[in-house]
Parts: structure tokens; C-alpha cells; sequence
């Protein structure tokens, strides 16, 4: 499917440098995306979800070039972003957004609405003049869910929700084809939460969007996704179509996941997988699967020879020495 894809990251890796020690002694390294391989199509929503501390948000930010990474490649409609000079990544990033998670630090106190929603606009030359630019930022709160006589008005005067819906509008600004959205929700009341889902989902359809979205609550994942990606420390463990790895999970740690989501149906039982322990260190990861430590299928195998991500059923792939 790679000749099809919109997007094709291929071991993507990112160790952070740090020191530590007396006096900043011995050097150590975070190991924060170690591998990292999918493909996203035109059109789809990818999935990516993980405890904290995982890789997902890093990830993000690698395949927008916000960070440089370690090794690793990322190409996006066919261009090498890694190898992409300062002119060809600025038109890259017209073609490519991001929603950031937190909806009041992401907004720039000092600038309206219009300003904020407007800055892609400007900076890409999308508009001739100031009064055509201003009806591209009118149409596009209209279209978010706000008045455009809010253009105005400058963040504070807005609720959570508001603002991640002035983020949405900047991001959609500039035309672009792939939205990363980095846990958009996690920050906004349980209320506003569905809302901000089904405008995403509108939008997509309506704009042809194609989204990568980056998330820990696993029901508003399988809610908006056509595939699932799931990263423990690092690394893919699992990736699958939506309906495919919440109806038959195969990693461990997948299941453990699941086994964590409430059920509405008080009759329904389920059995709650509790993981031991808490997640190793990023700075010195597990040899073997680095899962070992606190799986409960482990076997001799799992701690000296790291599972290989493969394909066991169609469409289904796995690190797991279970498969």
C-alpha cells in the first residue's frame, strides 16, 4: 500500500541527549521513538495511542520537522522531509498541521482572533488583500462553530472548547492535507469533548483531511479512527484496523489497554488486566521485548531477543513472540 500512501514514516528514531552526574558527568541518552514504521493514507485517520511518556506526541513532532530526528526517514506526497532545504519545507508545512493538546498555552495572549487564525494566511500569501483575507478567517470560525464577530476578541475571553476551535481554524487555514492532531481533547471538560470529535470529523470529510491522531483514551480513538497504532516505550507494538484490534486485541499490553475502558452495561463482565510495576526507564530501556518487565504472558524468550513487528493476519501487525 506504500505507492498509496499520503504519509510513509520508516524507522523513525529519536534519542535525546542528556547528562547526569556529578559535575555533568557521564552522558546518557532518552530513548523517545526508537523504530517507528506506518504508513497513512489519503483520507484516513491513523490512530496513535500509548501511555504517557510513550513516543506519540514526539512522533508527531517529528514528521512535521519540528524536531530533528536521530535516524530514520519520513516522506509526505512523495518528498523526503529530512532532506527537504529551508524554501521546500516552508511550502511542506502549508500541506501540513498540527492541533496542538493544550488549547491556552497553543494561542498567543497578545493576538486576536483574526490575527491568530489569519498568521498562515499571510505567512504563505494565500490572500491578496486584508479584506479577503479577513473573509477566509470569518468563514473559517463559521465553519469551526463561531461567530465571526468574535474575530476580534483576543483568547482569554474564550472557554477551553472555544479555543481549541480557534487552534482548529489556524490549522485548516492554509489548506492544508494532513492534520496532526496531538491529543486535542485531553485538555477539554467531558462535555465538550464529543463536540470537538464530530468537528473534527466533519471537517475531515468536508475538507478531504487526512489525520494522524495522537491519544491516550482509547474509546474516543476507536470512535474516530480507521486504524490503530499502539506504542509502549518507544516502539509500535500493534497496528490494525480499528474495528479488527478492539474486537480481537493480540499484544499483551493492547489487551491490557482494553481490558482498562469502563463498560456501559453494568451486566457485562469483563476481566481487568492489571500491569505490574511501572513503565522502565527511557533511558535505559529492556533488553529483549520491552514490554518483559511487566507483561503477564511473558516466557524465557521475551527477555533476551527484542519481537520484530510483522504482519500475522491481513492488515494486522504485531511485535509479539506469542505470533
Amino acid at each position: 500500500m506504500a505507492n498509496e500512501a499520503l504519509l510513509q514514516v520508516r524507522d523513525l528514531t529519536k534519542h535525546f541527549d542528556i547528562k547526569r552526574g556529578f559535575f555533568w558527568g557521564e552522558a546518557a541518552k532518552v530513548h523517545a521513538v526508537d523504530g517507528v514504521s506506518f504508513d497513512l493514507r489519503h483520507g484516513e485517520t491513523l490512530g496513535l495511542v500509548g501511555e504517557s511518556g510513550c513516543g506519540k506526541s514526539t512522533t508527531g513532532r517529528l514528521i512535521l520537522r519540528l524536531i530533528e530526528p536521530t535516524s530514520g526517514e519520513v516522506i509526505f506526497d512523495r518528498v523526503p522531509i529530512f532532506q527537504a532545504d529551508k524554501a521546500e519545507m516552508r511550502r511542506l508545512r502549508q500541506r501540513m498541521q498540527i492541533i496542538f493538546q493544550d488549547p491556552y498555552s497553543s494561542l498567543n495572549p497578545r493576538m486576536t482572533v483574526e490575527q491568530i487564525v489569519g498568521e498562515g494566511i499571510v505567512i504563505h500569501k494565500l490572500c491578496k488583500t486584508k479584506a479577503e483575507r479577513r473573509e477566509r478567517v470569518a468563514d473559517l470560525l463559521h465553519k469551526v462553530g463561531l461567530s465571526p464577530e468574535q474575530m476580534n476578541r483576543y483568547p482569554h475571553e474564550f472557554s477551553g472548547g472555544q479555543r481549541q476551535r480557534i487552534g482548529i481554524a489556524r490549522a485548516l487555514a492554509v489548506n492544508p492535507k494532513l492534520i496532526i492532531a496531538d491529543e486535542p481533547i485531553s485538555a477539554l471538560d467531558v462535555s465538550i469533548q464529543a463536540q470537538v470529535i464530530n468537528l473534527l470529523e466533519d471537517l475531515q470529510e468536508q475538507f478531504d483531511l487526512t489525520y494522524l491522531f495522537i491519544a491516550h483514551d482509547l474509546r474516543v480513538v476507536e470512535h474516530i479512527s480507521d486504524r490503530v497504532a499502539v506504542m509502549y516505550l518507544g516502539e509500535i507494538v500493534e497496528l490494525s484496523d480499528s474495528a479488527e484490534l478492539y474486537a480481537k486485541p493480540l499484544h499483551p499490553y493492547t489487551e491490557a489497554l482494553l481490558s482498562a475502558i469502563p463498560i456501559p452495561d453494568p451486566t457485562t463482565k469483563r476481566q481487568r488486566i492489571i500491569l505490574e510495576g511501572d513503565p522502565p526507564s527511557v533511558i535505559h530501556p529492556p533488553k529483549g521485548c520491552r514490554f518483559h518487565t511487566r507483561c503477564h504472558k511473558r516466557f524465557d524468550r521475551c527477555d533476551k531477543e527484542a519481537p520484530v513487528l510483522r504482519e500475522v493476519a491481513p492488515r494486522h501487525w504485531v511485535a509479539c513472540h506469542l505470533y
